[in-house]
């Protein structure tokens, strides 16, 4: 089974996660796919690409199924390469792109969602950055997009609460830029008709202004995230969250 898939219906192209029973989350395959897709998506003939996620979630982040790989600095640059160039493909993307959400958008998960040009949650998706349950810092450019969205002091009391925020109040937050109560993938394509009838030429232009004006700030995030997961990643309170979280009980963090 593919974990990413594609379709293109009437210059609208949609890019589903596949891996519906684990709620989508990103492993090594499903990385290499998804630039595969977003490669290919690039040089399609779409206005508009749609991303969303098969199942009951658009994407709860890195597949923690990887955390013993991650031991593997070669293994652990090659994945982060990989989200890297997924990031800056969608970010720079000449076409308008919209992430739809439903169920969980967390952490690396949330970021993908983060890199559209339009972000619609159904009114019930919970959203959250939550690497710090694993004494972790955000990636995929987490940061960046938090501090686009919410400003420098509200990016930092988000992640640091590990809270998941519903729909509505991602949208009252400005995480979001529209909310829905039917199904999200509904909603995302008839706003995607409604951008098909404007000047899309121009609207890409106006895009693109914005985004190679900031892509070397990206990059840095992107840059930063990697060498401070690594270095994360050798701590005891990072041990301890992944021990946690597979044991099903809170963390006891020791700030080292």
């Amino acid at each position: 089974m593919k974990t990413v898939l594609y379709e293109s219906i009437d210059q609208i192209g949609y890019i589903y996660l596949n891996r519906p029973e684990r709620y989508n989350a990103l492993d090594k395959e499903m990385l290499n796919e998804l630039l595969e897709v977003v490669t290919q998506v690039e040089k399609s003939s779409d206005r508009i690409i749609i991303i969303s996620g098969k199942g009951k979630a658009f994407c709860a982040g890195g597949d923690v199924g990887m955390m013993t790989d991650f031991a593997n600095q070669d293994f652990y640059y090659e994945v982060m390469d990989t989200i890297e160039k997924v990031i800056m493909k969608l970010y720079l993307m000449p076409k308008i792109v919209i992430s739809a959400i439903k169920g969980s958008a967390a952490g690396l998960g949330l970021s993908l969602a983060l890199s559209a040009d339009f972000v619609v949650a159904q009114n019930d998706a919970k959203l959250g950055m939550l690497f710090l349950g694993v004494g972790l810092a955000p990636d995929g450019g987490g940061h960046f997009w938090l501090k686009e969205r919410l400003g420098v002091h509200g990016a930092k009391q988000f992640t640091w609460s590990m809270k998941q925020v519903d729909g509505t109040t991602a949208y009252s937050m400005n995480l979001v830029d529209q909310v829905s109560d039917e199904s999200v993938i509904n909603h995302a394509t008839s706003l995607a008709k409604q951008v098909l009838l404007q000047p899309l030429t121009s609207m890409v232009k106006t895009k693109l202004m914005y985004h190679n004006e900031k892509k070397d700030t990206l990059q840095h995030y992107l840059t930063e995230e990697k060498k401070t997961q690594w270095e994360l990643r050798q701590t005891k309170d990072h041990q301890e969250g992944v021990n946690a979280f597979l044991e099903k009980r809170k963390p006891v963090f020791i700030g080292e």
